[in-house]
């Protein structure tokens, strides 16, 4: 049999982005209860080259006991891809969503620092990505590739039980410099994880950005379903009712499985912007599998988005830092065994 040529290249992309995973720099921690894979950032050979997440703390796996929480989400890449598709039983990611674990992602009204100021052929900011160049005057979009003018400096530190990254960025052009510290830890012998973060602000101008976490929970890789519960710890209602789930109270749960081209995204509303409504348990009780998850910041947004694969849980924060200042938060995930379905 002879096949086309375009079939010819999409193996060859398709293998190609599985030997780059493969060979990508990454550094290991463990604590005993829990042992992480990390992607390490690099501008060559790096697992995430994408501009739309925070290129530090990527995991490639946490495991507890049996249980595996992270990895992909997806079955295939593919760098013509926006965001990502579905392609018969495969779900295929382009190069702006193809990350793993518990990722960031900071932006500006939903853009990037600095964009809307940028004319064509000049440069913005991502944090956590670097600076960026318009390329002409379309509007932003997360899930377009922009080119990378500068990565800044990033430095690694890592320790028996925890990693360390440090970014420094700075764009004369704009007047935006930051340093960038984000820490994970695994915390004595429990099953806990903290990530913490500094966000410097070394230029002229004031960084009005959010912050939301993705948090591709892939629990042993078991589908989404029924069995997935989401508690939330304020009486929550949704600015729009999704079809294929259910909000009781403070939970949210799915009616049957998800499969096929299904989707479920919706926004919750009904907290106080207060570090008490970050509080989270994501809970799959097959599996028995689940986290639980604080932030000792306010709450600005909360969202949630779904497919078969992946359960995604999206908590939003807001900062406005100015020159010489700083802010700081941190995340703590608990690993845990849920009560039976």
């Amino acid at each position: 049999m002879t096949f086309p040529r375009r079939y010819h290249l999409l193996l060859m992309t398709l293998s190609l982005a599985t030997y780059a995973a493969a060979q990508a720099p990454r550094a290991e921690i463990s604590n005993g209860a829990l042992h992480a894979v990390i992607y390490l950032p690099d501008v060559q050979s790096g697992f995430y080259r994408g501009t739309r997440f925070d290129w530090s703390g990527v995991i490639a796996s946490l495991t507890q006991a049996t249980h595996h929480y992270y990895g992909p989400w997806f079955t295939k890449t593919d760098p013509h891809v926006i965001d990502f598709v579905f392609d018969g039983s495969d779900i295929v990611a382009g190069p702006a969503s193809a990350i793993t674990g518990p990722v960031e992602e900071f932006t500006t009204h939903d853009k990037a620092l600095g964009f809307d100021d940028a004319k064509p052929g000049r440069t913005f900011i991502k944090i956590g990505v670097g600076v960026l160049r318009r390329p002409d005057d379309k509007d932003y979009s997360p899930y377009r590739p922009y080119e990378l003018v500068d990565s800044g400096k990033w430095t690694v530190a890592t320790h028996p039980d925890s990693i360390v990254f440090t970014q420094t960025v700075s764009d004369p052009a704009t007047g935006y410099a930051y340093r960038y510290t984000k820490t994970l830890r695994l915390v004595g012998e429990k099953p806990e994880m903290q990530m913490e973060h500094k966000l410097e602000n070394t230029g002229r101008r004031a960084i009005a950005t959010s912050v939301y976490n993705h948090n591709f929970f892939v629990p042993d890789s078991q589908p989404v379903g029924p069995q997935d519960v989401v508690t939330l710890p304020f009486d929550a209602d949704v600015k729009e009712k999704p079809a294929l789930a259910v909000l009781r109270g403070r939970e949210f749960t799915y009616e049957r499985a998800l499969a096929g081209r299904d989707t479920v995204a919706v926004e919750f509303t009904g907290f106080a912007h207060s570090p008490a409504s970050y509080d989270f348990r994501v809970e799959n009780r097959e599996a028995g599998a689940a986290f639980h998850v604080t932030c000792d910041q306010p709450l600005a947004r909360l969202h949630l988005w779904s497919i078969r694969t992946v359960l995604a849980l999206e908590p939003f924060l807001d900062f406005s830092i100015q020159p010489g200042e700083s802010a700081s938060w941190t995340y703590s995930y608990t690993y845990y065994t849920p009560p039976a379905r």
